[in-house]
């Protein structure tokens, strides 16, 4: 179709560095075509996830990246041109385009997105954030009113909306986020109990004070040092959802794991439970009929970073991964 297709490839893998800019570069192609059964894709908004990194570092539940791929990634897609008769052009989707202007896929794996306003709600409180939020507590964490839930990277694009289900479902919401102003966000404007800054240190001490009585839900965004002081914070039978680790995902490999495992999991009988959103697509509707109505009557509170440029995609994931970032972040590609 003669359109330029701009691409961000994984130059190099990083070896126990922090990510930058050098281990990405930029370069153009012609757009590919879609053959039988496929569909051309134009992104719109490119997905940010501390996950992006992790898949630098080996297999998780998507093959490892290697040096000289178009770096992976999500998008919300509009389709350019359609030999697919579920798709027509000017519908959108969610797919794993990676991080360039234009991606052929194969039509049966794409299913097509309401049109609604903002689109970009597709990304965040209603994509793969809020559904992971929303799954990961409920079904995983199993809170019950009057239980105290904490969340780690509570500013982020998941933690940001899981502490407000929680208030939705009538517990005391403790967030540990890095930085006051970010304590301040979500205490004042997203309902929060208590804001932890572990920059500040003494978390285990902040901890204390914040929740003298123990945890009954802990949804683990993190691992390492927190990880590790909500466990010690945990009271009998409670449940740990783990989400990510994004602690360990950036940089040289941690000296040594949380401590207290397996002692405290077995003298305080607790559950820990691992997950990926997909393992609840059979109940995607439902999750987004309540997100809905909890956005449309203002007990959840949308909070988007929306970055311009395909260009800035390698610097947006750096950042993100530092916590610049409040609530779900992407990029605007064009």
């Amino acid at each position: 179709m003669g359109e330029t297709n701009r691409q961000i490839v994984l130059d190099h893998l990083p070896q126990g560095d922090k990510l930058a800019r050098e281990h990405f570069r930029l370069t153009e192609t012609q757009a590919p075509s879609p053959g039988e059964g496929e569909v051309l894709l134009r992104t719109r908004y490119i997905s940010l996830d501390a996950a992006n990194r992790a898949w630098m570092q080996g297999a998780t539940y998507r093959s490892a990246l290697e040096s000289g791929q178009v770096m992976a990634g999500g998008a919300l897609a509009e389709v350019v041109a359609s030999n697919a008769g579920h798709l027509k052009p000017g519908d959108l989707v969610f797919a794993d385009t990676g991080w360039q202007d234009y991606a052929v896929l194969p039509g049966k794996r794409l299913t097509r997105l309401p049109a609604l306003e903002p689109m970009t709600h597709l990304m965040s409180v209603y994509g793969i954030a809020g559904l992971t939020a929303y799954f990961g507590l409920l079904e995983c964490g199993q809170p019950k009113p009057g239980e105290t839930v904490v969340v780690s990277a509570a500013a982020g694009s998941v933690g940001s909306i899981v502490g407000q289900i929680a208030k939705i479902k009538g517990c005391k919401v403790v967030g540990v986020a890095g930085g006051a102003d970010k304590g301040r966000w979500l205490v004042e404007e997203l309902g929060f109990d208590a804001a932890l800054d572990y920059k500040a240190g003494g978390l285990r001490q902040q901890m204390k004070e914040a929740v003298p009585e123990g945890i009954d839900v802990y949804f683990d965004n993190t691992g390492g040092e927190i990880f590790e002081t909500c466990l010690f914070a945990m009271k009998n039978h409670g449940r740990i959802a783990c989400c990510g680790a994004v602690s360990q995902y950036d940089g040289a490999a941690p000296p040594h794991g949380p401590r207290g495992i397996p002692g405290l999991i077995v003298t305080k009988r607790l559950t820990l439970r691992g997950f990926v959103v997909m393992d609840f697509d059979d109940r995607r509707e439902a999750a987004l009929k309540d997100l809905q109505g909890w956005v449309a009557d203002g007990r959840l509170k949308v909070q988007e970073d929306i970055i311009d440029g395909l260009e800035n995609t390698p610097a947006a994931l750096i950042g993100l991964l530092n916590g610049e970032n409040r609530g779900k972040r992407m990029i605007r590609v064009r």
